[in-house]
């Protein structure tokens, strides 16, 4: 079986793992939703004695045995060798549903080569008489019905919901969406076609990005007016929050989407390091990162 060619190619992959929109869009959200800085005490209590703990028994069983999530159950217990599959089969909804939303970034990104951006006026041929431009305006009246260039763009030319009668008649098939999906599955197929020797590689691109994205946006955000109340707003404790059941399960429920445990991801991650590696060491540092990345995610968001 191959092997991580080095370390930091493996601790990486991990954190590129479990760094995602959980971490950038719902941990801010459900931390202001639950007491904003008070929420962070049970946030850290279900990180140390559930999260962390799961983290590292799956980077270790995936090390010791050296195999993926289906033929690890027959050194496991073979009876639930079922388990091995039905995680492959979420990991392949899963991967619809994220290559999905990289679709509409690569197409949000290819819009964005235009003299006016499309989604900043209400003079293109997809806008309705509800599109209503209040950036730079004082004297705009907003009512229930009005909507902003950006929805527009996002629902009626990226989605094209507008052609759709619901569930039962989706419209047809959006060509331009289409190509950009197969552009990202291409890619994705790509970094992966050779094992870990490629996406060794590919992940100093895809794990380090995301936070040369972050620290732009939070230096960008820090300069624009209102920006400490906005922080106000997302840390401001509510300890009465720490009394409602709910709180605490919000809290199990977001590092365990958070860290990611019990997708196999973990497991086949581990399984090309060394036998003898640190995996022990390797859960705390990613974790770590995992968690810290979360809180500036906040700072970012609001």
């Amino acid at each position: 079986r191959d092997k991580w060619s080095k370390k930091m190619d493996f601790l990486l992959s991990v954190v590129g793992f479990a760094v995602d929109l959980g971490n950038v869009w719902r941990f801010p959200y459900i931390c202001y939703q639950n007491g904003g800085g008070a929420f962070l005490i049970p946030y850290t209590l279900m990180a140390v004695f559930g999260g962390v703990p799961l983290f590292y028994m799956e980077l270790a069983l995936g090390q010791f045995h050296g195999t993926g999530a289906i033929p690890i159950w027959k050194h496991i217990c073979p009876i639930f060798k079922g388990i091995g599959f039905a995680i492959c089969i979420i990991a392949l909804y899963v991967s619809f549903y994220y290559n999905t939303i990289i679709a509409w970034a690569l197409y949000y990104f290819y819009s964005s080569f235009s003299g006016t951006l499309p989604w900043a006026s209400c003079d293109n041929p997809w806008n309705t008489p509800d599109c209503i431009n209040y950036v730079g305006k004082s004297n705009v009246t907003w009512t229930n019905f009005s909507r902003s260039p950006a929805e527009e763009f996002y629902t009626r030319k990226v989605l094209e919901i507008q052609k759709s009668g619901g569930l039962y008649n989706v419209g047809g098939i959006h060509w331009e969406l289409l190509l950009c999906l197969f552009i990202i599955f291409t890619i994705v197929y790509f970094s992966l076609w050779k094992g870990v020797k490629t996406s060794g590689k590919v992940v100093w691109v895809t794990a380090t990005l995301p936070y040369v994205v972050l620290l732009v946006l939070l230096v960008r955000g820090a300069t624009l007016p209102g920006a400490w109340r906005g922080v106000v707003f997302y840390l401001r404790p509510d300890w009465g929050k720490l009394l409602s059941t709910a709180v605490w399960v919000d809290a199990a429920a977001q590092i365990f989407f958070s860290l990611g445990p019990g997708f196999g991801v973990l497991l086949a991650l581990a399984s090309y390091n060394h036998f003898h590696n640190n995996c022990y060491r390797d859960a705390l540092v990613t974790s770590a990162v995992n968690c810290l990345t979360s809180f500036l995610s906040g700072f970012v968001i609001f």
